[in-house]
């Protein structure tokens, strides 16, 4: 097997591609989650809980 630079750049882009696919579908399906609807919904509103009163 003969490894010249090109054929190290096509195995790079096309397992970078890869990696990249299955990182976005992991985040897409943690997003959407059903149990973790309840944490991204406090998230949502905790902050303008307090959006009312100053600083501490």
């Amino acid at each position: 097997m003969d490894l010249d630079h090109d054929a190290v750049v096509a195995f790079s882009k096309s397992w970078g591609l890869f990696y990249l696919i299955a990182l976005a579908l992991g985040v897409i399906v943690y997003t959407f989650w059903p149990s973790n609807r309840t944490r991204f919904d406090r998230a949502k509103h905790s902050i303008l809980d307090r959006d009312d009163t100053p600083w501490k």
